[in-house]
C-alpha cells in the first residue's frame, strides 16, 4: 500500500512538472518576433524610406530667369533656370545679337513689322543665336577656329549645371580662371563660358 501511494505522489509530481514547463515555453514563444511581425517592421521602413524619397521628388520647382550680357556689348544673353530646392534641375540658354538680315535663317518675331521699323540699320536684324545657329557657328568657326557649334556649346552648359547647385557654380567661376572653367564643362569651348554660367546664377538667383 505504501508502495502504492508513493508510486501516484510520484506520477503526480512529474505531471505537474511536465505541466509547468509547457507553459514556460508558450510564454517564451510568445514574447519571439514572428515571421508576420518582421514582414510589418520591414514595411514600415520601406514605407518611411519611400515617403522621404517621395517628399524630396514632389518638392516644388520655381522658375527663375535673367537677362545677362555674357558676351561682350554687343548681345545679351537670356537665361532660364528651374530649381527644385537648391539644386538647378534645368537651365535654357541662348544669346541675342544683330546679324546680317541677308544671311541668316530668321530674325525675332515682328522684325517684318512695325518692331522691325525701329532698326536703326535695317540690313541687320536682332536675332537668336540658337535659330541660327548655322550662320552663327560658321562665323565662329572662321573667326576664331571653333570646332564646336554654338548650339553643341551651349548644350553643353546647360547639361553641366543640371544637378548642381548655385553655391558649387559660384564656387567654379569666382575661383577658376575663365580656361579653366571652360575645360570643367564637358564639350564646351566658348571664350566666354564662364560669362554664361553667370547668366544661370543671375537666372536662379531670380527664382521667387
Amino acid at each position: 500500500m505504501k508502495k502504492l501511494l508513493v508510486l501516484a505522489l510520484v506520477l503526480v509530481f512529474a505531471i505537474s512538472l511536465i505541466g509547468c514547463t509547457a507553459e514556460n515555453t508558450e510564454g517564451e514563444d510568445n514574447n519571439l518576433p514572428t515571421e508576420e511581425s518582421s514582414e510589418e517592421v520591414n514595411n514600415d521602413l520601406s514605407a518611411e524610406e519611400s515617403s522621404d524619397e517621395n517628399s524630396a521628388q514632389t518638392e516644388d520647382i520655381k522658375m527663375g530667369r535673367a537677362n545677362y550680357a555674357a558676351h561682350g556689348d554687343k548681345s545679351f544673353a537670356v537665361a532660364v533656370v528651374a530649381m527644385q530646392g537648391d539644386t538647378i534641375v534645368g537651365a535654357s540658354l541662348d544669346e541675342f545679337q544683330f546679324l546680317p538680315a541677308d544671311q541668316i535663317a530668321a530674325p525675332v518675331p515682328n522684325s517684318d513689322g512695325e518692331f522691325g521699323e525701329n532698326y536703326k540699320d535695317p540690313n541687320s536684324v536682332l536675332g537668336s543665336k540658337i535659330t541660327n545657329n548655322e550662320y552663327y557657328s560658321t562665323h565662329m568657326a572662321e573667326e576664331a577656329n571653333a570646332t564646336n557649334t554654338y548650339a553643341e556649346n551651349i548644350n553643353a552648359i546647360e547639361s553641366y549645371v543640371k544637378g548642381k547647385t548655385v553655391e558649387e557654380l559660384q564656387t567654379l567661376v569666382n575661383n577658376n580662371e575663365a580656361s579653366d572653367v571652360i575645360d570643367a564643362v564637358s564639350g564646351a569651348t566658348l571664350a566666354d563660358t564662364s560669362g554664361y554660367i553667370k547668366a544661370i546664377i543671375e537666372a536662379a538667383n531670380n527664382v521667387e
